[in-house]
């Protein structure tokens, strides 16, 4: 019988403590913990999201480039929009019926719901806004939702800036961070530093009446998370010099870099035809967008300077001079004939008239594609390699240590390699064994299948310049006002080609010097500084292309330059002079050729109507 009502109590305390635990329960949820209640009065709040400002960018010498200007962007949850007068709603956002009726469909159709939020107009003005703002509490399950859109006070680098647009679903999937509608960099230091610029979203929770007006936030903002805004970037640019390019650029189409050879850092980066970057911003966007994608004659939407790949032309001479030097099958003293072309294969290539033979220097400063050619079959055919095949591959290794053929590394967007043609590639063409250095002599100037970036080409000169050693290629130059921010440690990293003796390096340098001096840019002379450069034409199926690279000063260089204009003629034509200019603009702060200067800012190479009288003088 004891052992009967020792277990009813137990029983009884079993209950007691269960139900205490329950109550205990009950009180923390509904007095003590408010998440719960939130969750139970969800209907009753509006989840908004805060997006943060995005960094500035700014040029090396603090000058903005980037800043940001409120945008708003009106959101409709579909289940919530009940008994509107739509024709009052349309007429508000300047839209008809059947445009209202499309856009509700796509925010009810996947990947949006009747029950998310998505955008239904986007990037209203703050005068739209503060007039829609008044009245939208007649209209439930629609709100506005702040945003910034970037905006550019200066009308340059568009290509190098980049721009921002929507994430689309493959980016949601890839990165849960962005929702269908946020907008992120899509291209250019937007997009290589998103990361960066984009900061870290907030989240508000907004209470609403039964008439769907804001009631204010939730617990004083208890619940509410804040916005972190993006970092600043201060690029490499020279704000200045990029401006001051790409109108000697403007009806032209190439492209021009200038790159600082002691750091790596790019002082201009200019593709022609260009844009003004304001025009990928706001509710136009789209329709630019479109308008710019139909030139088919300048494709200002094609980023050239990091994408186009074009032959060298004779700029490529600079390196078969260090190869043959590097391999000991050339010296300085070295003379070969030209009789206007190359002798062994009746002239061909084919050269223009200079005094012959020439040595080294003098074949450097007078471009000559016979000594050239005579150098690419000394190195192809040395004999210590006792093989084509080998000599070409221990060839095509030093070009690519130049970073020919292959990504500087740069922090630019969608950056191409070119091409240096592959043994691969040559059996596949000719047949295996059935092509030696005569069959591909063009190599030897800087044509045949050969593929440079202009960015490539300012970093070949840079590394000439340095004698034998580059930074990467790079556009940023500090993070929040930090020029150790760990991610840009690699730009800080000194990389070596395969020709390490710098004495091979002068001796070309002396040969740039004379082509200044005395030889193909003679004309172009800056005084009081004196420069090293090398004139090219690169031959394509219409007329040639203007190419020129150079560094100044001689020793100590600071300007690094790499410029090829479409379709322009000799090197010394177009390119040399818009490069002369860069270059004593960013040395001397003037220019002391302003008769130069006028020529290539009204030359037109693009516009027909104004070509013939360009033609003529040519």
């Amino acid at each position: 019988m004891n052992q009967l009502s020792d277990r009813k109590f137990i029983i009884i305390g079993v209950f007691i403590l269960v139900g205490l635990a329950y109550i205990s329960r009950l009180f923390y949820i509904q007095v003590i913990d408010d998440s719960y209640k939130l969750d139970a009065r969800n209907q009753a709040f509006r989840y908004t999201t805060e997006f943060p400002i995005r960094g500035y960018i700014y040029d090396r010498n603090n000058k903005l480039l980037v800043y940001n200007e409120a945008a708003y962007d009106l959101m409709v949850l579909p289940k919530n929009v009940k008994n509107i007068d739509t024709l009052d709603f349309c007429e508000l956002l300047g839209i008809t019926k059947d445009q209202f009726l499309k856009k509700m469909k796509k925010a009810i159709m996947a990947p949006n719901s009747p029950r998310k939020e998505s955008i239904f107009e986007k990037q209203l003005s703050p005068t739209d806004y503060a007039s829609l703002q008044e009245v939208l509490y007649r209209f439930p399950g629609f709100f506005v939702q702040s945003r910034t859109l970037r905006k550019y006070p200066r009308k340059i680098a568009a290509h190098m800036l980049g721009y921002i647009g929507e994430a689309d679903k493959h980016t949601t999937e890839k990165d849960t961070y962005y929702n269908e509608g946020d907008y992120l960099g899509i291209s250019g230091i937007e997009k290589t530093y998103e990361k960066v610029l984009r900061g870290k979203k907030g989240m508000h929770i907004i209470m609403k009446d039964v008439n769907n007006r804001d009631m204010g936030s939730y617990m004083n903002g208890l619940y509410d998370t804040a916005a972190i805004s993006g970092l600043p970037l201060t690029t490499t640019i020279d704000a200045d010099l990029q401006e001051y390019a790409e109108m000697l650029m403007q009806n032209k189409i190439g492209s021009v870099v200038a790159i600082d050879p002691s750091t790596g850092e790019i002082l201009a980066i200019v593709t022609s035809p260009t844009y003004d970057p304001n025009l990928f911003v706001g509710r136009e966007r789209n329709k630019n967008y479109v308008q710019l994608s139909l030139d088919s004659i300048g494709k200002p939407l094609f980023n050239r300077s990091t994408m186009a790949s074009y032959p060298p032309g004779s700029t490529f001479k600079l390196i078969m001079a260090l190869i043959g030097l590097n391999e000991g099958v050339l010296t300085s003293q070295t003379r070969y004939p030209c009789a206007r072309g190359y002798p062994p294969l009746g002239g061909h290539p084919k050269c223009h008239p200079h005094g012959s033979p020439l040595d080294l220097e003098g074949a450097i400063g007078a471009s000559c594609n016979s000594y050239f050619s005579y150098v690419f079959k000394s190195v192809i055919d040395d004999k210590k390699y006792h093989d084509t095949y080998k000599a070409y591959a221990n060839w095509r290794e030093i070009a690519t240590s130049f970073c020919l053929g292959t990504k500087t590394g740069s922090d630019l967007a969608n950056e191409l390699r070119g091409n240096v043609p592959s043994i691969a590639y040559y059996d596949k063409i000719f047949g295996k064994g059935s092509w030696k250095a005569s069959t591909v002599i063009s190599l030897g100037i800087g044509q045949n299948e050969l593929g440079i970036t202009p960015l490539q080409n300012a970093n070949l000169v840079a590394i000439i310049a340095n004698k034998g050693w580059y930074y990467t290629p790079h556009i940023v130059k500090a993070i929040n006002g930090n020029p150790n921010d760990t991610i840009l440690d690699r730009f800080k990293v000194k990389h070596y080609t395969k020709i390490k003796d710098t004495a091979v390096y002068n001796t070309v340098i002396a040969g740039m010097a004379r082509a200044v001096e005395a030889g193909t840019a003679a004309a172009l002379k800056i005084e009081g500084i004196p420069y090293c450069a090398k004139t090219g034409t690169a031959q394509n199926a219409g007329k040639d292309h203007s190419v020129f690279v150079c560094f100044a000063p001689k020793d100590n260089p600071k300007i690094a330059i790499g410029i090829l204009i479409e379709n322009a003629g000799f090197g010394a034509t177009y390119a040399g002079p818009i490069a002369r200019l860069m270059m004593e603009k960013y040395l001397k702060g003037k220019i002391t050729r302003p008769d130069l200067e006028k020529k290539m800012l009204e030359t037109d190479l693009i516009h027909k109507d104004k070509n013939a009288k360009v033609t003529k003088q040519q």
